[in-house]
């Protein structure tokens, strides 16, 4: 088993910055591939980031592509996701999500086997 614990969701201003943080416990995180998805109020929920276990690949969704950053360090078995140039429809609450090796479909959840329970960000206008 792998547990999952997101931190440092908040409340920011159109324009602001926030870093989340997902850290793993319980198996061997650096074969893990670390996954970010998001679901807002009544929406799906839906693929933000991935980071292959080697952090040499990383993949983001188009809404967020050059404005968030997924990274990892193995030795504190932690992933981040630096969100720059926030906008309200990015308010939505995040989640962590991990898969041993590569999951082939990384953008659906069905490609993860664990999760976190979900940090809270909300971006006001």
């Amino acid at each position: 088993q792998v547990q999952l614990v997101e931190s440092g969701g908040g409340l920011v201003q159109a324009g602001g910055s926030l870093r989340l943080s997902c850290a793993a416990s319980g198996r061997t995180f650096s074969t893990y591939t670390m996954g970010w998805f998001r679901q807002a109020p009544g929406k799906e929920r839906e693929f933000v980031a991935t980071i292959k276990w080697n952090s040499g690949n990383t993949y983001y969704a188009d809404s967020v592509k050059g404005r968030f950053t997924i990274s990892r360090d193995n030795a504190k078995n932690t992933v981040y996701l630096q969100m720059n140039s926030l906008r309200p429809e990015d308010t939505a609450v995040y989640y962590c999500a991990a898969r041993n090796g590569w999951p082939g479909a990384y953008a659906k959840e069905w490609g993860y086997d664990y999760w976190g329970q979900g940090t809270q960000v909300t971006v006001s206008s």
